[in-house]
């Protein structure tokens, strides 16, 4: 099928939307980087971010993207750097949701839907993080379906809380939203509420970083600070505000990175938060480096970042969904199991997850 100049360019710039650029010069040290981050001003975490109608990290702004660096990494891209099974891999997908929670009785889990969007039950409350269940994230191609749809959901509650990270097509989903159920309540960054009362809903909850809600009277949703960025094609770029959080209940806490460069705010969560159970830390678009590393950390960033958390557990997000950055979808787990057995670290701690996969959660994180 031809397609005409005017789809070409609407494709580009939708695709703009999707993706970050630190840089338009391919010249990057892992090394200067990560010096460069470390030796931030931690205080700046917890200073003013918005300004001329514009947010932004205080700690480190984020240099100005550039379109031609965006085209420059498309047409220049290296696909033969990856092997044939890296290209081929892919997560399993387990069907019969329902059923398999169901037989959990009252267990806390949490399922992994796929790309951000995990389901979670604890004390009998649900929660969903980022919901998409959609074949394309604006334009991106799903390549494995999700865990679970939005009907065998309200097979399981009628009421569900809905946290959303920020405004990037691939974490906040317009048709996947209006498919949840009408009671449901909504907690996301500063900037988004117009656009949820635009769809009707109305138990709405807007979060400044550091900023707390209580949930049902024992959970509390923290909104922190991360190193992205926002922009849609209805919504001005950084005029909404991006953010991870930290839900705590009475016997777990769980840290929800969403999208994020490596930034020193990891060091400073895992001070203020010195008991975290699971740490869902995304693990996707991070190739190539040099136009990547500001709003994406790669396999090694992860790793630092559950360091500096000091949780129990990490759950690799947003890989095996969708492919978003140069590497293809499936490569972020090949190389993360890679790396842990590089580093001698103990894989019973890297909870790598299926398509509709279950981990019953574990209560009474231990001493450190």
């Amino acid at each position: 099928m031809k397609i005409t100049l005017k789809k070409e360019i609407m494709f580009l710039l939708s695709l703009s939307i999707l993706f970050s650029c630190s840089s338009s010069n391919k010249q990057f040290s892992e090394e200067n980087w990560h010096s460069q981050v470390l030796h931030t001003d931690r205080s700046l975490l917890y200073a003013p971010h918005f300004k001329d109608g514009k947010f932004f990290n205080p700690w480190m702004p984020m240099k100005n993207r550039s379109f031609a660096s965006f085209l420059e990494w498309k047409f220049t891209r290296d696909d033969n750097s990856y092997t044939e099974e890296e290209k081929r891999y892919l997560p399993k997908v387990i069907p019969n949701p329902v059923e398999r929670i169901r037989a959990l009785g009252n267990s806390d889990f949490i399922m992994w839907v796929g790309h951000n969007t995990f389901l979670i039950r604890i004390d009998g409350t649900y929660f969903i993080i980022d919901p998409i269940f959609s074949d394309r994230a604006l334009l991106p191609k799903r390549v494995t379906p999700p865990g679970i749809l939005p009907d065998e959901l309200k097979q399981l509650t009628s009421t569900i809380n809905v946290i959303i990270t920020h405004n990037h097509y691939d974490h906040l989903d317009e048709n996947s939203i209006q498919q949840l159920p009408q009671d449901a309540s909504f907690y996301f960054p500063l900037g988004l509420k117009k656009y949820f009362i635009s769809l009707g809903r109305t138990n709405l909850v807007e979060l400044d970083w550091w900023q707390e809600y209580s949930v049902d009277k024992k959970f509390k949703i923290v909104s922190l600070p991360k190193q992205h960025w926002s922009k849609r094609i209805s919504q001005y770029t950084n005029t909404t505000l991006w953010a991870s959080y930290m839900l705590i209940t009475p016997g777990l806490t769980i840290y929800i990175a969403g999208d994020s460069g490596y930034f020193i705010g990891y060091r400073e969560f895992g001070k203020r938060f010195p008991k975290i159970d699971y740490a869902l830390l995304p693990t996707t678009a991070y190739h190539p480096r040099w136009f990547m590393h500001y709003a994406h950390m790669d396999i090694n960033e992860a790793l630092m970042a559950f360091e500096d958390l000091g949780a129990r557990y990490f759950i690799p997000t947003q890989w095996g969904t969708f492919a978003l950055g140069e590497e293809p979808p499936g490569f972020p787990a090949l190389e993360l199991k890679r790396k842990i057995a590089e580093k001698g670290l103990d894989p019973k701690q890297f909870l790598i997850m299926d398509i509709g996969g279950i981990e019953v959660l574990k209560k009474n994180y231990g001493t450190k």
